[in-house]
């Protein structure tokens, strides 16, 4: 994943810190922890739900289940056998039902990604509520779904690109922003269609 334009917005000591808070900020709003179970979207927010569920473990000696869901098949933005995602496995070998499900991902963008979530946590059972947790919300809804858990907002604008490395699969932990580079790419394809199209 290219960073070379990358500005670095949180490090590794930030992001530490922001998963820890939502971690505090769970288990302030439910009090009963039998009846919660955590899943993360892969893949950044598989990572990010394992760590939930340690941290809960070091603050209240307690093992919280722990699911990993693919999106892939359940996402509206599918329209041809070109669109079709490499669907990975999803794990959740518990009971959803009558439990507080914590759903969570990395960043919250659209709104898609978790819409689609919440479909596919329905089609396991009928939770008692479903909780969205969200290290980074970077604002652009396109459908109306607001995280209960923010590690920390990031204004951007809509062709920006905000980036996630965790330790697990990068080696260490960074948020980083790259502006434009969508726009800037557009920008660039246009000028060379024209220069093609043009008198030599």
């Amino acid at each position: 994943m290219p960073t070379k334009n990358a500005d670095v917005i949180m490090d590794e000591k930030k992001v530490n810190r922001a998963i820890t808070r939502i971690a505090h900020e769970i288990l302030e709003h439910n009090t009963d922890t039998s009846s919660l179970v955590i899943i993360g979207v892969i893949t950044r927010g598989a990572f990010l739900a394992k760590r939930l569920a340690k941290i809960i473990k070091e603050l209240e000696g307690i093992d919280i289940p722990v699911g990993l869901m693919d999106i892939g098949l359940y996402r509206d933005d599918i329209h041809s056998n070109s669109d079709q995602p490499i669907v990975q496995q999803t794990d959740i070998l518990f009971s959803v039902v009558d439990k507080n499900v914590i759903l969570v991902d990395d960043v919250l963008f659209t709104g898609r990604t978790v819409r689609a979530a919440l479909n596919q946590i329905v089609d396991f059972g009928r939770p008692s509520t479903i909780q969205l947790a969200v290290l980074i919300d970077r604002g652009h809804r396109e459908l109306p779904i607001k995280a209960d858990y923010v590690g920390v907002n990031i204004p951007t604008s809509k062709d920006d690109q905000v980036l996630l490395h965790v330790k697990e699969k990068e080696k260490s932990d960074k948020v980083s922003l790259i502006k434009g580079q969508k726009k800037k790419a557009a920008k660039k394809k246009t000028s060379a269609q024209k220069t093609k199209g043009g008198k030599k």
